[in-house]
């Protein structure tokens, strides 16, 4: 007779597990991978003795090989800083007018100035330098304080009402609300404002409000309200508006002020004078500069 085969299955237990008649086998994890699993294990101990990896109060843990991936980034700036300092020396040395079209250093200097916009400028004027509300465009014609290029250096150095620079750019508004104009006076002196850019008005108030312009306004912003670049007066007859043309932003305006902030790059060692320099290369070659 044949002899019957011996039942070699190996019996695994159950995790005790069991829905509906199926139970949940403890069957145990492959060797390769219980290796696998100890192995990252003892290079994750090894990595955090070498290598910067606890994260403490004032910095991380430096590790027995002392590497400093910041060391290694500021390491690599230097190098580069060392390369161009010749180029760098010679921007402070030329006249600003002559940068862009020095062939030697113009595109360095565009080039510059444009990584240095993109990097503490676009977020107020925006990516592509056409501003927002309250954040001027730099590529049109429309500039508060001048946009020749001397002109440009001297905001992007000294700021607009920086409190850290004492040549920054000053400029200030009344408040005509607080108790300087009356209700009225300010919607007279908003439908005259808004005439001026040949925006729909009321006859009557805008009659009204010349008078009222003339009284309070136009030392600064001129009779015609062209403005006035040596005091920081916008025009007001152009059609663009920093803070908004219709009749609500111009009359919020007249009443509570203006006074946006510009920080002095100059100013705490932000940007060295070359890169001062790039930047009003930069700004004045986007179009709008004079």
């Amino acid at each position: 007779m044949a002899r019957k085969p011996e039942n070699t299955t190996k019996v695994v237990e159950t995790t005790g597990h069991e829905w509906d008649g199926i139970t949940e086998l403890d069957t145990p994890m492959p060797r390769w991978w219980l290796w696998t699993f100890y192995l990252t294990i003892i290079w994750g101990i090894i990595y955090v003795i070498l290598y910067p990896a606890w994260p403490m109060i004032k910095g991380a843990t430096p590790g027995l090989l002392g590497y400093s991936s910041r060391a290694e980034v500021q390491a690599d700036i230097d190098a580069v800083n060392v390369e161009n300092a010749p180029l760098d020396a010679k921007i402070v040395s030329l006249d600003l007018a002559a940068i862009a079209d020095d062939a030697e250093v113009g595109n360095y200097a565009i080039s510059g100035g444009g990584a240095v916009f993109r990097t503490f400028c676009i977020q107020c004027h925006g990516a592509g330098a056409a501003g927002a509300v309250g954040y001027p465009n730099l590529l049109d014609d429309d500039w508060i304080w001048g946009g020749d290029i001397e002109t440009v250096y001297a905001t992007i150095s000294h700021g607009i009402r920086a409190d850290e620079d004492d040549d920054t750019r000053l400029s200030d508004m009344p408040v005509f609300g607080d108790d300087y104009l009356s209700e009225d006076e300010i919607a007279q002196a908003a439908q005259f404002v808004l005439s001026l850019s040949g925006q729909s008005t009321d006859a009557a108030l805008v009659a009204e409000g010349a008078v009222v312009f003339e009284d309070n306004c136009a030392a600064c912003h001129g009779e015609q309200g062209m403005g006035d670049r040596e005091v920081g007066a916008p025009n007001l007859a152009d059609a663009i508006w920093l803070y908004g043309g219709d009749l609500a932003a111009v009359t919020d305006t007249i009443t509570n002020s203006r006074g946006g902030v510009m920080p002095a790059w100059s100013a705490e060692g932000r940007l060295t004078e070359s890169q001062l320099r790039q930047v009003a290369v930069y700004v004045h070659e986007l179009g709008g500069g004079e």
